[in-house]
């Protein structure tokens, strides 16, 4: 229920900037969502490991979204009590008076933001973790090429002139509230998770920078990356400025929270459903994976990022694990096959997505039997872009075994299972090298849009052995994002508060029969021999 500042009529907007689109939405105070809209984002690839996208236009996508989302929810700019952002940890590099800076060699300073895929930083990354530096104690043990540090260096050592004019770095998340507020307060999800902040000492690690090769951050004071950094939910500045609040359609002064990244406002939106966050992994499944696991006290798991200090859950530590592609993995994945190219055309023709289509495909071929037995003798491991976690190895790749000369769409639909069983087996992975090291959980909360179907649940939950939960939310990425905002305006005392009311179980997935289960170890075994080969033959012709 609503707490004691609240009233019936207020709302709060959260807001969520992924890979492809910014999409908002407008929630009530119990969490039901009223209204929402999203706008389309463009990402630019290459050259190489290089993907860039432009922070003015996201900016103006999270306008175009939230006045869409408040124009079908039908509630006034008045009813709105707070808002809240969470985005992809992508770079954001601006100059004096918040001007945009060129990334990249296009030179277009439009192109600003070095988005959370882009591998450019790989070498630097690497020399990093060379160092051993006890930073790392609290990312796993290796800093990834998708974190901040390594390519900020990058900068430096490839654009140095863009690294000397820049004002500011910002993470997405903490871009997007500073353009609403002005406040340059960062939140400890973004720069404890991806910059090396040590958010249980509330400090950043000056011998860390010096010994990296970017000293000049350190000796500013880290007023280029932030001096002022506050748990998720806090209410920033005065709120929305003048200028925001009339880009957005809002009114100013209207309360804005510290964001967060977008897994993890996946998982406040997930976890907080079955009351007990320490059981409960959330996995949130989209174009990349993440699974977070929260603790009372630190847990240390090799290869798998954190502990982080209320990172997600504030006051908990957060040990957070993934997989670089996951939905892109899929989709990659269903390219190579000869009958993609028909199976998508019937897909559009009934309206649905290839993957949704491919499900159902599975479901009418397996005729009530599992539909795992579809793929039998076929393994993928989905590696196409690194092995995130447990094994913290960017230069992992994709592993196919076992496929024909098949080019019919029973045979596609037999790859797309093999497929979800390989995402499934990574994830597996992650859970027993975090149990192993004393983070263990009972149950996985699910969202992203890569983790709706049905099939999709079931066979995580029959890969894991864990029981596989969903949430009546619609979009829990969109709802974690409005808890926070809930928070920041004082609807509810706090994140743990705001999380129990807000977000409800929908359905359970429990793992299906021990012969079920028994198939899926047989087939994990083959993915880790064939993980581990692949390992072998990339040392041995190095």
């Amino acid at each position: 229920m609503p707490g004691p500042h609240s009233d019936d009529t207020s709302c709060v907007i959260g807001v969520d900037v992924g890979t492809g689109s910014a999409r908002a939405g407008v929630f009530s105070l119990s969490g039901q969502m009223l209204g929402t809209a999203k706008q389309d984002i463009t990402l630019y690839r290459g050259p190489g490991a290089m993907v860039e996208q432009s922070s003015t236009q996201i900016w103006q996508a999270v306008c175009a979204s939230v006045r869409g989302a408040m124009a079908q929810a039908g509630v006034a700019a008045s009813a709105i009590r707070g808002i809240g952002f969470d985005a992809t940890c992508s770079l954001v590099v601006l100059g004096q008076g918040g001007q945009p800076l060129p990334v990249g060699p296009s030179e277009d300073p439009d192109r600003d933001v070095i988005v959370w895929m882009d591998h450019r930083a790989i070498e630097q990354s690497e020399r990093i973790n060379a160092m051993g530096h006890r930073v790392l104690d609290y990312v796993g043990g290796r800093i990834s090429p998708e974190m901040e540090t390594p390519k900020i260096l990058w900068l430096k050592e490839n654009r140095p002139q863009v690294f000397g004019d820049a004002w500011a770095f910002f993470d997405l998340a903490d871009f997007l509230t500073w353009r609403a507020t002005g406040d340059l307060a960062r939140s400890t999800c973004t720069v404890t998770c991806k910059w090396t902040y040590l958010a249980h000492e509330r400090r950043w690690d000056a011998d860390y920078f010096r010994r990296i090769g970017l000293a000049e951050l350190a000796e500013e004071g880290f007023a280029r990356i932030g001096q002022t950094v506050v748990d998720p939910g806090t209410a920033l500045g005065s709120g929305l400025t003048p200028q925001a609040a009339g880009e957005l359609g809002l009114r100013p002064g209207t309360a804005v929270a510290a964001g967060m990244i977008d897994a993890h406002a996946g998982g406040i939106g997930t976890v907080g459903c079955e009351g007990d966050p320490q059981a409960t992994l959330a996995y949130v499944f989209g174009t990349s994976s993440c699974t977070m696991t929260s603790t009372a006290d630190p847990v240390f798991v090799p290869g798998v990022w954190g502990p982080y200090f209320s990172a997600m859950v504030p006051g908990m530590w957060l040990n957070e694990g993934g997989q670089s592609a996951a939905g892109a993995a899929i989709e990659q994945l269903l390219s190579f096959h000869p009958a993609a190219p028909a199976a998508t055309v019937a897909a559009q023709a009934a309206g649905l997505s290839l993957p949704a289509y491919l499900a159902q495909l599975a479901g009418d071929l397996s005729d009530g039997a599992d539909p795992v037995a579809l793929a039998a003798g076929l393994h993928v491991v989905p590696e196409f872009l690194g092995n995130r976690a447990p094994f913290a190895d960017p230069h992992a790749r994709a592993v196919i075994a076992g496929l024909g000369m098949g080019r019919e769409v029973s045979d596609l639909v037999a790859l797309y299972i093999a497929g979800l069983c390989g995402i499934g087996y990574g994830l597996r992975q992650i859970i027993e090298a975090q149990d192993k090291a004393g983070a263990a959980i009972s149950r996985i909360a699910i969202s992203g849009g890569a983790g709706q179907l049905d099939l999709v649940r079931q066979i995580l939950a029959d890969s894991t052995a864990k029981p596989v939960i969903s949430v009546t939310a619609a979009e829990p990425v969109l709802l974690g994002s409005a808890i926070l905002g809930a928070v920041a305006g004082r609807a509810y005392k706090d994140v743990a508060q705001a999380m129990a009311a807000m977000s409800q179980r929908d359905r359970v997935y429990e793992p299906q029969s021990p012969q079920t289960i028994a198939l899926h170890d047989a087939r994990y075994l083959a993915f880790t021999r064939l993980q581990s080969l692949a390992r072998d033959l990339r040392s041995d012709l190095h």
